[in-house]
């Protein structure tokens, strides 16, 4: 069964790759959506016999590579938190496909789309049923290169090629960190292999590492490295810039990097190791930090942007920053909680958006819209339920997920616990703020495009039924699946898929906290809901007043704090400048002028100013000679002859 549901989507990005054109449009949709489908419906199987049923287990399927020490199985790993993350990528890719053949329908390349999409599906498979790092390495290059394809889906569009080229380039740069982290385990442990990394594990305490010059404790320095790779992959601050400008493909494949697959590679990564990193403290640190800080950056930037998309995508950056703020509290099972409800609405979001997009007739900026909910009611439903539990509404997904992580971080024994708290609370505010800021330019008040207003339809049924399907998993998720991932029912449900040191009580310490803290995340939901609806309903002229007031402040935020302006002064033209340098000077002055190129540059001119001496006349040829006897006997006279 488990091979069923990790290969099915590669045949069906094979047989679209290659036959697309041949079958036709039609049969490229049906074929890849029903194949997701079924994976879908087998991924659910399995999760009710592993995590209920306790049916667990590897299946090798060959030796992939062996050379010395390192011995390396293809084999697919099933546990409760690989049965959580199948239900997860295979439901939200299948909604997708089918929510594809509605959105893309007038769309030429549609067989090479559906191919692409499978192919992301297949590769995030690939990484959640790894067995040991270097296959789970496979799978992260791979969504790495099918978000590159689908970012660029639309390559005749100058700037959708260069948001593939920043999502891959900077990939590569967490990349790196990811592989080092990777060398560094297979040089501790002797394996790369999960069962035997983490058999060893505990030896690994009070071991050194010596690395760039300075000698580490080992735990640490191979999570730093490891985690590098997650702030890539997850869109972490500092490497997070191309996740918004990944806006530029298709709204469908939004949604499947930011809910299912692509962005969640880093989180679930750092709670599959988290036998690794229970042995840092300081590795814990960092993460909090780094999450806690991204939940508020993203946040702040979200308050100010116009595009329908981009607010979502802030919103997702800002919401792995939760996720990975509960993991370096040592919450891992929290930290996959919120991935998972986070996947459904975060899904209905980005295609509800898309439907609105498509009413629209392709229209982005909400400044242009205004009053689409008689229009598309059904949509802003949908859309109405994403908002209220990614805002921590009570009783929504959200509300149990997201306030299981302020808990998690308020009771934590983190360097940064109060940090983290703080930070995140503040966020429950910007996010709730934003989210109905979203609702009200879009969906309230007056339209401002009247043409486009007056054109606006219901999207067709194909797009409406995966928002329906993802309302019910935005509202009744949390609940249903709390005591599994907060409750009691945490180390019998998980059994040995996330480790927990018997020194991390979080779990149980959550279930005390105060109830001024336990209930601020609330208070801030509401009155970020309260002044999203005095500025934009109430009084619509307030945030133009306020912009102008504070027009540094905005301008710093509206320019996602200048971090794309500080990369391209740090990295970018120095980077022009030597590549400049190396061809003029290195390639052109130095290789072309004194290599090959050089050498047959000389030779022909030398050739040319020989043949100016083959004149055809006779009469210079005579004096040639005349002057060479001369020259003879001249040296003969005065030295050459004793």
């Amino acid at each position: 069964m488990i091979q069923a549901i990790v290969f099915l989507p590669l045949v069906g990005f094979l047989i679209a790759g290659l036959f697309g054109r041949a079958m036709g449009a039609r049969a490229s949709e049906l074929l890849t959506t029903s194949l997701l489908f079924i994976a879908a419906l087998l991924s659910w199987i399995t999760f009710f016999r592993t995590a209920f049923g306790g049916h667990e287990g590897v299946t090798v399927l060959f030796t992939w590579m062996s050379s010395g020490n390192l011995q390396v199985e293809w084999a697919l790993r099933v546990d409760t938190l690989t049965a959580v993350m199948l239900i997860l990528v295979t439901t939200v890719s299948a909604l997708v496909h089918l929510y594809s053949i509605g959105y893309m329908h007038e769309d030429p390349s549609r067989p090479r789309f559906f191919a692409y999409l499978s192919l992301f599906t297949f590769a995030m498979l690939t990484l959640v049923t790894a067995d040991n790092l270097v296959q789970m390495f496979f799978g992260w290059e791979g969504v790495g290169l099918a978000s590159y394809l689908l970012i660029g889906f639309w390559y005749d569009k100058p700037s959708a090629c260069a948001a593939a080229m920043k999502a891959f380039i900077v990939n590569r740069v967490g990349d790196f960190g990811f592989a080092l982290g990777i060398f560094a385990v297979f040089y501790m442990t002797g394996s790369v292999a999960f069962e035997q990394v983490f058999a060893a594990a505990p030896a690994l305490s009070g071991k050194t590492i010596h690395f760039i010059g300075h000698t580490w404790d080992a735990p640490t320095i191979i999570c730093l490295l490891l985690f590098i790779g997650a702030m890539g992959k997850s869109a972490q601050l500092g490497l997070h810039t191309w996740l918004p400008d990944a806006m530029e493909g298709p709204t469908p494949v939004s949604a499947l990097i930011h809910a299912a697959t692509m962005v969640t590679a880093g989180v679930f990564m750092v709670a599959r190791l988290s036998p690794l990193f229970e042995l840092s403290h300081t590795a814990l640190n960092v993460v909090m930090f780094v999450g806690a800080s991204t939940a508020f950056f993203a946040a702040t930037v979200g308050c100010v942007q116009n595009d329908i998309k981009r607010v979502i995508a802030y919103s997702t950056c800002s919401q792995l920053g939760y996720m990975f703020t509960a993991l370096g509290a040592g919450a891992y099972s929290v930290g996959v909680f919120h991935l998972l409800t986070h996947g459904f609405f975060k899904a209905l979001l980005f295609l509800g958006a898309g439907s609105v997009i498509h009413a629209m007739h392709h229209e982005q900026d909400m400044r242009h819209m205004g009053g689409l909910w008689r229009k598309i009611p059904f949509t802003y439903a949908a859309m109405l339920i994403g908002g209220l539990a990614l805002t921590g509404f009570p009783f929504t997904a959200g509300y149990y997920s997201k306030d299981a992580i302020i808990e998690s971080a308020f009771m934590s024994e983190n360097l940064f616990a109060t940090y983290g708290f703080v930070m995140t609370v503040v966020a429950a505010g910007l996010t709730s703020f934003y989210t109905w800021r979203q609702m009200f330019m879009t969906f309230h008040g007056h339209p401002h495009d009247h043409h486009h207003y007056e054109h606006a339809h219901e999207s067709p049924l194909v797009m409406l039924i995966p928002l329906g399907v993802l309302s019910l998993g935005a509202l009744f998720a949390g609940a249903i699946l709390y005591p599994y991932f907060v409750g009691h029912d945490v180390e019998h449900f998980f059994r040995e898929a996330i480790f927990m040191s018997p020194e991390n009580k979080i779990l149980e310490e959550i279930h005390h906290i105060p109830l001024w803290a336990k209930y601020s995340p609330t208070v801030m939901m509401v009155l970020g809901f309260v002044v999203a609806y005095w500025m934009y309903m109430v009084n619509p002229a307030v945030p133009k007043a306020i912009a102008r007031r504070n027009d540094v402040l905005y301008r710093f935020l509206l320019n996602k704090w200048y971090f794309d302006e500080l990369y391209d002064f740090l990295f970018v033209r120095p980077a022009k400048w030597l590549g400049t340098f190396l061809w003029k000077q290195g390639d052109m002055r130095v290789i072309d002028g004194y290599g090959p190129n050089g050498v047959s540059a000389r030779v022909l001119d030398v050739t040319n100013r020989v043949v100016r001496l083959q004149t055809g006349y006779l009469y210079h040829y005579a004096f040639v000679m005349l002057v060479g006897v001369a020259a003879l006997i001249t040296w003969f006279m005065f030295g050459g002859a004793h």
